[in-house]
């Protein structure tokens, strides 16, 4: 009986890793995470210099907590968007851990003299290395007979716990200005276009292409309050997710210098959880929470518990002094 047990956890967790090699992370909060969504979104911002933070923890209540880490800075130089990503993914009683690093180059355009319509095309190149942790899992061999020993040997041959492969990916926007507090932004972002090898063995697993279609609306309903409506599909492999919902934003103080906004929002993620997320924005600095209502045929074991998540934002704004030109009188005057 325990035999039996042991290898049905053994076929868990290997189906578990497969999974986790087979699928890029995924957050609630997706259009505070701009990089990873399209790499053509690095620089598309108002400001000099923008960091951007993420952090997200889930299934806690289900077994060992999937914990993502994310990190980014940007800016627009002329033309040019530049922008570097980086983040750190660990799940499951193996701790497979994954940091990724990520460069992005984006080049933009302004379709008309007014730049109310403007277009964006970026490139990206990362970085991914994953590890797991081969002496966290139980083999059926560490059962003697009476007991399971986790003392005993495993009488396996692991040929590698680590993998590091590179990766290509390329993205597009297009933003429409209607007026002030009113815009849209459509983009595609397509990641993995290589497909690289991630397999621990000599079987090759590759990463499938991942692909994020989004449609972002600023609307303009009060003096002191805006709606922002958006969705976003991705699709990877076998793996399809659609996000839904709405902000509304409700603004406390509108001078640049004493700025202050709140937002609330509700949002679903097709067959799988609908979300809360609040923010604060002050100044040049915003912080986001979200909280995801798991509402899947995981239910019995997640009481509907799904993940907590956390976004912030800081945006550098440097002091430009107004260039005033002095005239030279003449002599004879």
């Amino acid at each position: 009986m325990c035999r039996k047990y042991f290898l049905f956890i053994l076929f868990l967790l290997f189906c578990s890793l497969q999974v986790a090699n087979a699928q890029d992370i995924h957050w609630s909060q997706y259009n505070e995470n701009p990089l990873f969504q399209n790499p053509a979104n690095a620089g598309n911002f108002k400001g000099d210099i923008r960091f951007t933070g993420n952090f997200r923890d889930q299934w806690r209540s289900v077994s060992v907590p999937f914990s993502t880490f994310s990190g980014a800075i940007d800016k627009q130089y002329k033309s040019l968007g530049l922008g570097i990503l980086m983040f750190h993914d660990q799940a499951g009683d193996g701790k497979l851990s994954t940091l990724e690093i990520q460069g992005n180059l984006v080049y933009g355009i302004s379709l008309t003299k007014d730049k109310k319509h403007s277009l964006r095309v970026g490139a990206n190149i990362g970085m991914n290395h994953r590890q797991v942790n081969w002496n966290n899992f139980y083999f059926d061999s560490q059962y003697n007979g009476y007991i399971f020993n986790p003392g005993l040997p495993t009488n396996e041959n692991f040929q590698s716990d680590q993998k590091t492969n590179f990766s290509i990916g390329t993205g597009l926007t297009y933003e429409w200005i209607q007026k002030e507090r009113q815009k849209t932004n459509i983009g595609i972002g397509i990641y993995n276009i290589n497909q690289p090898n991630q397999g621990f063995y000599n079987q090759e697993i590759k990463r499938p292409v991942r692909m994020a279609l989004y449609v972002k609306q600023s609307i303009k309903i009060k003096e002191n309050m805006d709606l922002i409506p958006s969705f976003q599909f991705q699709s990877q492999g076998v793996y399809k997710e659609l996000n839904l919902g709405s902000s509304i934003k409700y603004y406390l103080k509108t001078k640049d210098f004493s700025y202050q906004a709140l937002y609330a929002g509700l949002w679903m993620r097709n067959k799988d959880a609908c979300f809360l997320t609040v923010g604060y924005d002050y100044q040049d600095f915003f912080m986001g929470l979200s909280y995801d209502i798991n509402f899947s045929k995981l239910v019995p074991a997640s009481n509907t518990r799904g993940g907590f998540e956390i976004s912030v934002r800081y945006i550098i704004n440097r002091f430009k002094p107004k260039r005033i030109e002095h005239r030279v009188c003449p002599d004879f005057i």
